[in-house]
């Protein structure tokens, strides 16, 4: 866009038609002639929630209200107690900002969840807002059009990062707009609201870990001398339980426990739920002069730093609330917490362990796999569902030792469903498996010896050539981006072409980023390395280090037909050192087949065809001693040589 938003805004107010305003407009008219289809189906909750979330706006004085999808700690998925805009909008993706005013809403997501938020907010009144999209305002350029000036702004600060809060401050800076932060308008109105959990925390043994508690303390004081810092904030979920070697269950799939930290040179403060840690985890992190406070009473500590003092803190992740607690006086450092950037790089023991976690879960896999395909065409096939593929893996999982659970909601879609990009089955929509199409399967694990996440799109029956053709091509990027060797100081936008070139190749793209780093028995989507096309400050991202576990994970959707992507986690290592530098590549963590009856050989290139049969040839020399006989001979032909051509 090339209006600055002063002209945009005057420009609105004329009716003159900007980009902007005939996208809004346009938006509003899609949305009139959807309640129009829908008119005559029952109400929507989400209809009777905005009137009812209205009325208090009107009550407080708030002429808009924004909704995020974050709790407290700036987590990507939330317990239930923090699913305020899921309960007012109906749409459950876990990205997605809602903005109402009195007389419209509109909601914000990615590619990853288009199609899925079309469809469940038809007939709310909500407008669908494309993030990216050709003439989509973002939320910044929207609040500046829809905020006269004088009118308040409100939204909960305990939910909104404080570096948003702030760039929407500033952006706004000219309209001496108010703003309410205190109050939680969702929760006036939500009757039968969760309760925000708190369960027992229990310790991650260095047998598992590789690092004391102790260590790690020991080296994030070390960046706090180097940045003259006397105390350090930390609020994301994932850096603390990783800095104590706790593991908790406050988050459904991630491993946290609701908590806050404040690290000093002597000492540290954990706030935690009353009565989270028992007497053993007590004592083990006050051995390491570790004491626990109420997890509210990092509000009142905050507010008590002394003038002088020099707190560092990310303000990309601690909450606005927090930040506006910090007295005057009180020297911030704003800078990304240096936890997140240790606990990115696995260290030897984590390494070692991820592999035995990705053998584990491939075996489950592979098995899985082996089933749909004998099950075809058999009586118990008719009894086969997208959710019955779920339950049926979660029972192979649960085969494998030190397994504790999924690393996120699996994903099995089947059919046109595969095009929802991140489509989950219920017991609502689940579907038996479409015939002559493709079955998408995304899961992942959660054992002692870490966190897995692995796709497979698996051919069901016989399939046409256009579909084998995308597969191919999925593919290729998947195995192209694997097989990357590069020097030192590359990072995620460097690859990303690798594995987006045979799609582009056929006029194809896909609408999410190509990776995402993987947590330790943490969270399954973990930063800061990725591979995209470029990060949100248009950089080339975070440069990639040994240690580092990453997805690859093309794909291609085509909606109302099917969707395919194939997902391996790769480990970042040292390769060789020449004169040029040090060179690193990628070590594939995940095992399990790829689908053969959809390959087309004569679609890749030697180099290419290599890669699939080597890779292969690891996946069953790793898996097959854990098979039943029957499977094992499945998969021996499953990952056969395949030459460049076949009969």
């Amino acid at each position: 866009m090339t209006q600055d938003c002063a002209k945009i805004v005057t420009e609105n107010r004329k009716g003159s038609g900007t980009m902007m305003d005939h996208n809004i407009n346009s938006k509003r008219e899609e949305n009139k002639a959807m309640e129009k289809i829908t008119q005559q189906t029952a109400e929507k909750p989400a209809c009777r929630r905005l009137k009812r979330l209205r009325e208090q706006m009107k009550k407080y004085g708030i002429d808009v209200y924004l909704i995020v999808s974050d709790d407290f700690h700036a987590s990507e998925y939330v317990g239930d107690y923090f699913k305020c805009r899921e309960y007012i909008s109906g749409f459950d993706g876990s990205a997605g900002t809602l903005v109402v005013t009195v007389q419209e809403a509109g909601l914000w997501t990615d590619g990853r969840y288009f199609i899925q938020a079309r469809e469940q907010l038809a007939g709310t009144g909500i407008t669908l807002y494309e993030i990216g999209e050709k003439g989509v305002p973002t939320i910044l350029q929207y609040l500046q059009s829809a905020l006269r000036p004088g009118q308040c702004l409100g939204y909960d600060a305990k939910t909104v990062r404080a570096g948003y809060s702030a760039a929407i401050k500033e952006h706004l800076k000219g309209k001496k707009i108010k703003f309410e932060e205190t109050l939680d308008l969702v929760g006036l109105i939500w009757e039968d609201r969760p309760r925000m959990k708190a369960e027992l925390v229990w310790l991650l043994t260095e047998e598992y870990a590789g690092q004391s508690r102790s260590d790690k303390l020991e080296r994030l004081r070390e960046a706090m001398r180097r940045e003259n810092a006397d105390a350090f904030l930390l609020s994301s979920l994932d850096d603390i339980a990783w800095l104590y070697n706790i593991r908790g269950n406050d988050v459904a799939y991630n491993p946290v426990a609701l908590a806050y930290t404040i690290v000093n040179e002597k000492d540290a403060v954990l706030y935690i739920g009353s009565g989270v840690a028992d007497q053993s985890v007590e004592a083990a992190l006050a051995a390491d002069r570790v004491i626990i406070r109420p997890y509210l009473a990092v509000y009142q500590d905050v507010a008590s730093l002394k003038k002088g003092m020099s707190v560092m803190m990310d303000e990309n992740t601690v909450n606005t609330a927090l930040r506006e607690a910090v007295c005057a006086g009180v020297n911030v450092i704003n800078r990304r917490n240096p936890t997140t950037e240790y606990k990115a790089v696995k260290n030897k023991v984590e390494m070692e362990n991820m592999q035995e976690a990705h053998r584990k879960d491939g075996v489950a896999v592979t098995k899985l796999i082996y089933w749909l395909k004998k099950s075809y065409g058999t009586p118990e096939w008719e009894k086969i569902t997208e959710l019955s593929v779920c339950e049926k893996l979660e029972e192979y999982r649960k085969e494998g030792t030190h397994y504790l659970g999924q690393s996120f909601a699996p994903i099995a879609a089947s059919g046109a469903h595969g095009a929802i990009v991140h489509y989950e089955p219920t017991e609502k929509t689940a579907i038996p498996l479409v015939d002559h199409s493709f079955l998408l399967l995304d899961t992942g694990g959660q054992y002692l010896e870490g966190t897995t996440d692995i796709t497979r799109t698996i051919s069901i029956g016989e399939i046409d050539e256009r579909k084998k053709e995308c597969y191919t091509a999925v593919l290729r990027g998947n195995l192209n981006l694997a097989a990357a060797k590069f020097r030192h100081g590359c990072a995620g936008a460097n690859f990303d072409y690798l594995a987006r070139a045979p799609l582009w190749e056929m006029g194809l793209d896909y609408k999410h980023g190509t990776g995402h780093g993987v947590g330790y028995l943490l969270n399954v989507h973990e930063g800061p390395n990725a591979f995209r096309l470029k990060e949100a400050d248009n950089s080339i991202g975070t440069v990639f280090e040994e240690g580092m576990v990453t997805s690859d994970e093309p794909g291609v959707y085509l909606e109302g037909e099917f969707g395919i992507r194939l997902e391996n986690l790769l480990l970042c290592k040292r390769g060789k050192k020449t004169e040029y530098g040090q060179f690193m590549e990628f070590l594939t963590l995940t095992l399990a087949p790829f689908d053969r009856s959809s390959i087309l050989p004569e679609k890749m290139s030697d180099a290419e065809l290599t890669l699939l049969n080597e890779y292969h040839k690891r996946v069953y020399e790793t898996i097959s001693p854990y098979l039943e006989p029957e499977e094992r001979e499945w998969l021996l032909a499953e990952t056969a040589y395949l030459p460049k051509t076949t009969s």
